[in-house]
This record gives C-alpha cells, structure tokens and sequence, in this order.
C-alpha cells in the first residue's frame, strides 16, 4: 500500500535497464489460473502483524491454536503485502510457507500471491521495512558481516571520490552507514536474494490466479491492461524480476555496486557513475523498454492499480463489466486500498470485493478480517465474528 514510485526515479531506473536488458526469460513457475474448489478464504494485507493474521485464520477455522492446518481441503488465498511495516515479517512468511505443505497434504491449498510491496523488497526498495524485522535476521555474526560490509563500501567510495577526503570525513560516513545498515540488514538482503531461503519462494509466485468465476490480486487489472491474459500478467513480473536480478548481477560483476546496494543506490550509481550529468547515453537507451511501463512498477499495473476501490461507482460499473466480460469471470477480490469503512467492501454490485481492511492496526487502525466464498455465498469473516453479507461500499481515497 505505498505511495508510487516518482517519476524521477522512474526516469532514472531506465538507465540502468538499458545498459543490461537482455534474453532473461520467465522462471518456470506454476499454472497461475486454476479451476475452482469448494471453500475458498480470502486474506488481504497482512504487513507483518503476526498475531493478527493468526487471529483471523482461527476464526475461518483454517488453523487451529498451534497454528497447524485444520481447513482439510479449503483454499486460502493470500493477495499480497504481508511484508514491509509491521515487525513480524519472517513470522509470517514462515508460517505460510507451512501452511502451504499442510494444506497441500490434506488436499487443500494455500495460493501466495505478490503484492507491490513483495515485488519493492525483491528489487531491494527497503524504504518500508519495520528495524525489527533486521533484528530477526541478525545472529552472531552480524556485527561482523557488517564492518567487512563497511570495508568494501569504503574502498568503493574512495575508488570514487577525491583524495583529499579527511578522517573525520570516514568516520561520519561510518555513522551514517551502520545506522542505515542495522544488524541483520544484510542478512535479510541475503535470505530475499534470488538464491536466498525467502527470495526463491517469493520469486515462484503468481501475481494474478483465478479460482472459478473469482479473480484474485493484489491491486486490480485496468481497462488498459485489460488486453493480457492472466497468465501473459504473470510471466511479465516474473520476466521483470528476473531481469532487474541480472542487471542487479552485472553490476555487481562489474564492482559497480556490491552485492547489499539498495534499489535507491543502484539507480544512483546507474546515473552517477555510468552516465554523470550531461553525458550521451548510448542510442540503445531509445530502443529498449523503459522501466516505467513494467507491470512491477507501473501505477496502473496490477500491483500498484487504486481504480477498483477510488472510481466512481457509474464510471467504475462501465469499466468493471467489460475487463470482466473479458476474463469471463464473476468478480475481483483484491486488497491494496484500504475502505474508508475498514470493513470487507463489495462495490459495483458485487463485482468488486475490497479485502484489505487494514490488519496492522498500529499503522493502518483497522481489523484482521477475510472473505470466505462458498458457491454465491459471500461472509466477511472478523476475529470476533462473521457477517453473511458483505457491505456495500462507496469509492475510497484511503491508502
């Protein structure tokens, strides 16, 4: 749920992808559309808040108070953004990714979607992310990871800057780099890398599934982008992340950049050092696509897309039938915007299902919730209690 990415970044991310743009292709991954099952629960932003999330899983009787699956063959759909924010992060990654063996045991399922803010730490935009989910990466070693991190930093930049740079000079850089760098910073950059624990993981899910006559993501699918199959919008991010790792690697390779720079360092070196002020890039930068028109990071890509929730509801109604009409579907759940009443919201005469409600109340003030779907039966399932509709709801600006 955070803000776009500004144009100026954009502009300058385009650089970097003209240098290295190349014949990187699509993981094998899997089938991202799938036929409908019986029960299906929807869960919307989690953001780390562990407890939370617990809460309304217990309620949907999904798990049970050892956090074990006990939804035999139902299907939970988690639509993205249980990163960044809240502090419990690993916690509850590493429960969904229990839960998906359990489930799939017993029959059931658990389908792990990305978010905008999965796809911003895969490409190392760590802006958002809670100090304490460093600290639960941090061990014994961290503190020594991070000076021999320091070391080449400081041999990069002395690579880079004017040999009259004074004691005092480093020393402040120090400060400002360990701050910026906590324990277990560089760790959590290993484990979401694209060999790490979490980053393989998350690089092989989907962005978009359909389950029976339910679409299910993390934003929505604009008119505009309407043209692409569910499967075409999956290959893309997953091409995208791909070649944003490579170029990442090139870099790198080229002692450029290390291996623990920031989205932010790296279209700094990309302008700065590549191609300073008022150098001619080469006539490739023209050719290739720029960054701004990825799915990953456009604003009206399926991560990023607020029209479900803030278009008006004639307008809106017009829009919503035809992308429909086009999947042959029934309706989108999606989360990404949170309601203005942070409750579950149906909108456009139930075309459009709202989910996220706000879960990391400390930022957000809002309650754990989840949709449960049974044939056309829709309930908004909250910690402490169940509604066998679900409320209809007017455009919101809320983020």
């Amino acid at each position: 749920m955070a803000s776009r990415i500004s144009r100026k970044r954009l502009q300058r991310v385009a650089v970097l992808c003209a240098l290295f743009l190349g014949a990187a292709t699509a993981p094998a991954a899997q089938q991202a559309a799938a036929e409908g099952t019986g029960r299906v629960v929807a869960i919307g932003d989690i953001h780390g808040d562990f407890n939370a999330f617990v809460s309304v899983l217990r309620e949907a009787g999904l798990v049970d108070t050892k956090h074990h699956w006990i939804g035999g063959a139902a299907t939970l759909v988690q639509t993205g953004d249980f990163t960044d924010r809240g502090a419990e992060v690993r916690a509850v990654m590493d429960l969904l990714m229990t839960l998906e063996v359990q489930a799939e045991s017993v029959g059931g399922r658990v389908a792990v979607l990305l978010g905008n803010h999965e796809v911003m730490n895969l490409m190392r935009d760590v802006r958002d992310v809670n100090p304490d989910v460093y600290a639960s990466f941090s061990d014994g070693e961290s503190e020594a990871r991070r000076k021999t991190a320091f070391r080449a930093y400081r041999r990069l930049r002395m690579s880079r800057l004017s040999a009259n740079v004074t004691a005092s000079d480093l020393r402040q850089r120090e400060d400002e780099w360990m701050a910026a760098h906590p324990p277990g910073f560089l760790e959590y950059q290993e484990a979401l890398g694209p060999q790490g624990h979490y980053g393989r993981w998350l690089r092989a899910k989907p962005v978009v599934i359909q389950l029976g006559d339910t679409i299910f993501l993390h934003a929505g699918i604009s008119p505009e982008l309407a043209e692409l199959s569910l499967e075409d919008i999956n290959q893309r991010v997953w091409h995208e992340l791909e070649a944003f790792d490579a170029y990442r690697r090139e870099l790198v390779h080229r002692k450029l950049t290390l291996p623990f720079f920031t989205f932010e360092e790296i279209l700094t070196t990309a302008q700065t050092v590549l191609y300073p002020p008022g150098s001619q890039p080469p006539a490739v930068v023209a050719r290739v696509l720029h960054i701004g028109g990825w799915l990953t990071v456009h604003p009206g890509g399926p991560l990023w897309f607020r029209g479900y929730a803030t278009w008006p509801e004639d307008e809106g109604t017009a829009h919503i039938v035809r992308v429909l009409d086009r999947y042959e579907a029934a309706r989108f759940v999606v989360g990404h915007t949170v309601p203005t009443t942070k409750h579950i919201t149906s909108r456009f005469d139930g075309k459009v299902v709202l989910i996220d409600t706000g879960m990391l109340a400390s930022h957000y003030r809002g309650r754990p919730s989840a949709l449960e779907i049974q044939g056309e039966q829709l309930t908004a399932i909250y910690a402490d209690t169940r509604m066998a509709s679900v409320e209809p709801g007017v455009a919101s600006t809320t983020q």
